[in-house]
């Protein structure tokens, strides 16, 4: 498949925190996505499944089984998916080196990019001193997320009524809280000095939702967002050059095709 309407082809995809299992997951989005997107390596940055909502609840409507499908079908087809859990899909952290349908389950990769750099590709959570240390304070966190997409579900019908496009009410509360600002910072160096300390170029992850692209003291970093809120996902093109895909906003209709703009050299931004 080429660059065309019918769809984009990458050496690379990057994709984490759907979150199957909760009723917040955009699944829909996620299968129109994969749709209209190939690649020779699908990176699952963790947290695909919420194995803690699902101890809590079983919620699995068919177009969460689809997703799963989907990316079984992509790897009988010949591309590489590679599934690196996170603190949510933990009970897969059993199965590190094992093959289901010809997805390969590992703790970390390193990627190498076209133009030959290096990539540390990992969750994140493990830098997440509230995850390893006070998991009751972590569920609790969960809980109040789960609340706030609610919330946030209700809004959007009546925007969507009302003429006005799609809006998280939680990744506004996450930039204007000024904790969860400074946590998202601190997230942000502590990855980059681990790429640092493994010696390479940057680091790909996922875990607190927020999709973005920069240098961080001489480190690429990367985050691959969500399927919950932000429905982003990473793609590396053929030359080596990485770019953010915010399909939400491609569903919309707010762009007829993804629109680029450069972040920084070797990554860019696609709508």
């Amino acid at each position: 498949m080429s660059d065309s309407e019918e769809g984009r082809r990458f050496r690379a995809l990057f994709i984490s925190d759907v979150h199957l299992g909760t009723k917040g997951c955009q699944a829909e989005l996620l299968l129109d996505f994969l749709k209209h997107h190939e690649a020779d390596t699908i990176y699952l940055v963790g947290d695909i499944v919420d194995g803690w909502r699902l101890r809590q609840s079983w919620h699995w409507p068919q177009t969460h089984n689809d997703v799963v499908q989907k990316l079984l079908r992509k790897a009988r087809k010949g591309a590489k998916v590679v599934y690196l859990p996170g603190n949510h899909d933990e009970f897969l952290r059993s199965y590190y080196g094992s093959h289901f349908g010809g997805i390969e389950v590992v703790e970390t990769a390193i990627h190498e990019s076209a133009n030959g750099k290096r990539y540390l590709v990992i969750h994140g959570d493990i830098f997440d001193m509230v995850v390893r240390h006070a998991k009751w304070l972590a569920f609790l966190g969960d809980w109040a997320y789960e609340t706030a997409l609610m919330v946030n579900t209700y809004l959007n019908l009546a925007r969507r009524k009302l003429g006005f496009p799609y809006w998280s009410l939680s990744a506004w509360a996450k930039l204007k809280v000024k904790n969860a600002v400074n946590f998202i910072g601190k997230f942000e160096e502590t990855l980059s000095a681990e790429a640092r300390k493994q010696e390479v170029e940057g680091v790909i992850c996922g875990h607190i939702h927020h999709a973005t692209m920069h240098d961080m003291n001489g480190i690429d970093y990367i985050n691959t967002g969500d399927w919950v809120e932000s429905c982003t996902a990473v793609a590396e093109n053929y030359d080596g050059r990485f770019e953010l895909i915010r399909w939400a906003e491609h569903a919309a209709g707010l762009a007829a095709r993804p629109a680029v703009e450069a972040e920084g050299p070797g990554v860019r931004a696609a709508a």
